[in-house]
């Protein structure tokens, strides 16, 4: 049996691990592009499932493992078709890249897409479609990895010798973090709150790089000198990197409704209820309000 200290070393092990994974992940944005370090971070997936499978005893589906190769494989063309950094020498370069009239135009479409989210589709159907909420948190999310590696570089420039603090759009670009890091957050949170988590990742994760890598390539222009193949070739390595990343998230949510009829036989409709996404949340209700489908099972327990 693990005691409370116990607990609290696993939990100080866990905070630590992801507070150094964050860390590393954004001094990643500052030294390569957007477009090759956002799909990579479908690895993470990787590591949580092996791990799932080493220390929880949580069995990796075949197609699962076969999600793994498909990550790891897509990876691998990604990395090698992947853009040069653009060498930059000041912050004041990274602005004049984020007002170039191009992508003002995508801020302005996504702080519009925001706002209609926001204001008239989460009040009403927030809490019946998964896009809502993952919608606002992707379209935030771009923003908010264009201003981390705008961030990110501005700072490695001060740790070379070239302060950058010195320049108000450093401070800008930290402010625009911290808003839409906030409001990712909290909608993120939202969507985790009310629907199946094997729906979410995968909708979110699908959503947040394509919008990121859109967004850098406007920004950034980081296919520009490339060749046509080359750019068909990482498209090709994000859709596999994609397709495997659904496939690890099916997988478990595959082994998890198996494991609740085999431990339960549930009535079909029941059954279903459980898996259209906010499945946890009917489940409390049922139990609290006495439903049909829970009585019938207390009295056919207290039969037998």
């Amino acid at each position: 049996m693990v005691g409370g200290n116990d607990h609290k070393i696993l939990f100080c092990m866990v905070y630590c691990s992801v507070i150094v994974g964050e860390v590393a992940n954004f001094v990643a944005y500052a030294f390569a592009p957007a477009v090759l370090v956002t799909p990579l971070g479908a690895l993470s997936i990787i590591v949580s499932a092996v791990l799932a499978d080493i220390i929880l005893k949580e069995k990796l589906h075949n197609l699962g493992i076969l999600g793994c190769i498909m990550c790891i494989a897509g990876s691998i063309i990604i990395v090698i078709h992947a853009p040069k950094e653009q060498p930059i020498t000041s912050v004041l370069e990274i602005w004049n890249m984020a007002t170039q009239p191009a992508f003002l135009a995508y801020v302005g479409s996504v702080i519009v897409l925001v706002f209609i989210l926001v204001f008239h589709f989460a009040p009403r159907c927030g809490h019946t479609n998964v896009l809502v909420f993952t919608g606002i948190c992707s379209l935030m999310g771009s923003l908010s990895v264009m201003s981390v590696k705008a961030l990110g570089t501005s700072l490695k420039l001060t740790f070379e010798g070239k302060n950058q603090l010195i320049y108000p759009e450093t401070w800008f670009f930290m402010l625009v973090v911290a808003i839409c890091v906030i409001m990712q957050m909290n909608y993120l949170n939202k969507a985790l709150d009310t629907f199946n988590t094997a729906i979410v990742s995968p909708i979110y994760y699908v959503m947040f790089t394509t919008l990121t890598i859109l967004a850098s390539v406007i920004m950034f222009k980081d296919w520009d000198g490339q060749s046509g193949g080359t750019i068909v070739s990482e498209i090709c390595g994000f859709i596999i990197v994609l397709s495997g990343t659904i496939m690890l998230h099916a997988t478990k949510d595959f082994e998890r409704s198996s494991s609740f009829r085999g431990s339960d036989p549930l009535s079909p409709t029941l059954s279903a209820r459980l898996f259209t996404g906010n499945g946890d949340s009917l489940l409390k209700q049922d139990e609290e309000n006495g439903s049909p489908e829970s009585n019938m099972r207390s009295r056919r327990q207290e039969l037998y």
